[in-house]
């Protein structure tokens, strides 16, 4: 179940800030459901030993997860603005975090808790349909972002001709930002960033959208 389709069911979860039991399962679903996808993006990004990384809209923790065992060297961040992701995505990275290795905190990509130029990378998996204002905190990434560094946005479905009736409503009835592949390198380019380069995969709706700090 993707997670538009979880948004139209209520007691499954509210996608766009998890609460409850329901979040958390919800959370649980997700790490599932959006684990291919996440792999495929994951091979876009050219993560190093000792980067410094953060995943914003870190859900139920699975992409740190998946991370971790490549950064071995540097350090992971997480933040959601959801007090039960940050609790089901510290409670799957209990380890790296003991280790020193990651943090994972509570706040919002509208005023991201870190200096300017703190990562090398910069990852979002499924969480930017429901950013508060996308160009503004497109810039807000940009800002913690190192001269050189990489920010990959990852979504499983965008607006394109192939998308169902269905997925269509639920953009329309839970006031989704569902961005063309035009529109995506658009905003890309006016937050400021270079080398945009976006990609899909067939037989699928995924879309991963690359953009470099120069």
């Amino acid at each position: 179940m993707s997670e538009n389709e979880e948004a139209r069911t209520p007691d499954l979860g509210n996608p766009r800030r998890p609460e409850g039991a329901a979040g958390a399962k919800m959370l649980d679903r997700m790490n599932e459901s959006h684990y291919a996808m996440t792999g495929w993006a994951l091979d876009f990004l050219d993560i190093r030993p000792g980067d410094r990384l953060l995943d914003i809209g870190c859900g139920g923790g699975m992409t740190l997860n998946r991370i971790a065992g490549r950064i071995t060297e540097g350090h992971l961040d997480g933040i959601d603005y959801s007090e039960v992701s940050v609790r089901k995505s510290s409670d799957l990275n209990r380890e790296w975090i003991e280790q020193g290795r990651m943090t994972i905190s509570e706040g919002s990509v509208e005023a991201l808790p870190f200096a300017d130029e703190t990562f090398d990378k910069i990852i979002t998996v499924e969480s930017f349909y429901f950013w508060p204002d996308p160009g503004e905190n497109l810039k807000e990434v940009r800002r913690v972002l190192k001269k050189n560094g990489h920010f990959l946005l990852v979504a499983e479905t965008y607006d394109n001709p192939a998308m169902s009736d269905r997925e269509r409503e639920n953009v329309a009835m839970y006031h989704l930002f569902n961005p063309t592949k035009e529109k995506f390198e658009e905003l890309f380019e006016k937050a400021g960033f270079k080398n945009i380069q976006i990609h899909t995969k067939n037989g699928e709706e995924w879309i991963c959208v690359d953009g470099t700090r120069l």
